[in-house]
């Protein structure tokens, strides 16, 4: 069986890429690519947002894992995220058609839920209030459609990762890691800012796992801990794993987010640009994603990593030099 990636020079298809490679027996293959030129670390050149012509012998005994994305948000104009996220939809599914692929698992988001402080399952109403989240809702039923063609005998796995951590993540925690380490978190607007969250060596199995496992027809998972928890209980949990303070200070939101726009417009009336510093951020900070993991929990794919378990193995991979 040939396992193929899109987008898998990225954060999670790289350890979606190593968990596969480190689990098959052949004669099974493991095939990587990504728009991002990274041939030498076995990743082969492709761009989704144009059609596929990929020349893989036996290709109908395959799997494919959809990972490709414009993802980051804020960063990227609008029409990017619907170039990226739509075409590269329809071209996999393409391709999955041409070649009588009869599996794909694809990560999709928590965004399609849109931003609000509900508590949402897999059977909440989508509402989506991003380009990125409409974009990735888009590329869903367009997946649905190709699975639909065929129900008796395609298989369809959709996952819904909130926050994905771990090595080589550059994000969300290993900021939030960073600003611990320096004394400099403060809690933005509440403690109690509840952010479904997920470890990426998880999200690496329950991709392979479900796409073995998973009958023909399509499913939903939401991809986090249940009961997802809040920002204080992340940090608190940080900071014992890493052996580093926890923050006790909480500032105003008004407050935080008069400075982080007066900081962001500033540098780019000057020309520079602030890493991680836009006012569009700081208010995603204080929005819970409260998102159900409770049906991935009553699952054969459930965590196998608490969030603890999961930050002390992160911090164990590192050496326990930091968490990068």
């Amino acid at each position: 069986m040939n396992h193929l990636i899109f987008g898998g020079s990225g954060f999670i298809g790289t350890h979606l890429k190593r968990y596969i490679t480190e689990t098959l027996s052949l004669p099974d293959l493991v095939y990587s690519y990504d728009i991002r030129k990274k041939v030498s670390d076995g990743f082969s050149e492709l761009d989704v947002r144009k059609p596929i012509l990929i020349d893989l012998h036996n290709a109908e005994s395959s799997i494919i894992y959809n990972l490709a994305a414009v993802h980051t948000t804020p960063g990227h104009p609008d029409h990017e995220y619907f170039e990226a996220n739509i075409f590269g939809a329809q071209n996999v599914c393409d391709f999955a058609r041409k070649n009588n692929i009869k599996t794909i698992v694809f990560t999709s988001s928590i965004a399609p839920y849109g931003a609000s402080e509900d508590y949402k399952t897999e059977e909440t109403l989508p509402m989506p209030n991003t380009p990125y989240g409409i974009s990735k809702l888009t590329a869903e039923y367009i997946h649905k459609l190709w699975q639909a063609e065929d129900p008796e005998n395609r298989k369809l796995v959709i996952v819904r990762p909130g926050v994905v951590f771990g090595k080589q993540e550059g994000g969300n925690f290993t900021r939030l890691y960073n600003s611990l380490k320096k004394g400099f978190f403060f809690y933005p607007g509440r403690k109690d800012t509840i952010k479904a969250s997920v470890y990426v060596k998880d999200v690496a199995r329950i991709l392979y796992e479900a796409g073995q496992k998973e009958k023909p027809g399509h499913v939903t998972y939401n991809l986090t801990y249940f009961p997802a928890p809040t920002i204080e209980e992340i940090c608190v949990t940080m900071a014992k794993a890493t052996e580093t303070k926890a923050p006790k200070v909480l500032v105003p939101g008004w407050a935080l987010k008069s400075a982080a726009g007066s900081a962001y417009f500033g540098a780019r009336v000057l020309g520079k640009n602030i890493s991680g510093i836009h006012p569009d951020r700081v208010k995603k900070l204080m929005i819970s994603t409260n998102i159900s993991g409770e049906k991935l929990s009553l699952s054969p794919y459930k965590l196998q990593f608490s969030l603890k378990e999961a930050l002390e193995d992160w911090y164990q991979d590192c050496e326990k030099k930091g968490l990068y």
